[in-house]
């Protein structure tokens, strides 16, 4: 049965994660019937090792446009900015449309 966005805790690290619509939908659509114990980056790490891979390091940051807290999987230059995703989409769709209406 999919619901509106839903709260949960990791498992693993025990930070409260989002299991959103579109990926219970996701989950309804491939025959799972119970929620994610691990948060998206759990679940990527948790696939990393089975794979004989280092988990990705997580690096926390502060968003340069709106000033959010916000963790990346990179190290951070001190000479470029760095942005939360929702920032970064916005900045990446600006940028298209401009480049977009350049051309024209």
């Amino acid at each position: 049965m999919v619901t509106g966005d839903v709260q949960l805790v990791c498992r693993d690290c025990q930070k409260p994660f989002v299991f959103t619509h579109a990926e219970q939908e996701y989950y309804a659509a491939r025959g799972f019937t119970n929620q994610p114990l691990r948060c998206p980056t759990c679940r990527a790490n948790r696939r990393r090792r089975q794979l004989g891979l280092a988990p990705v390091e997580m690096h926390e940051v502060t968003c340069a446009a709106c000033g959010t807290m916000t963790a990346v999987p990179f190290l951070p230059r001190g000479s470029r900015p760095v942005y939360c995703s929702g920032c970064f989409e916005r900045m990446r769709h600006s940028e298209s449309s401009t480049v977009a209406s350049q051309a024209l």
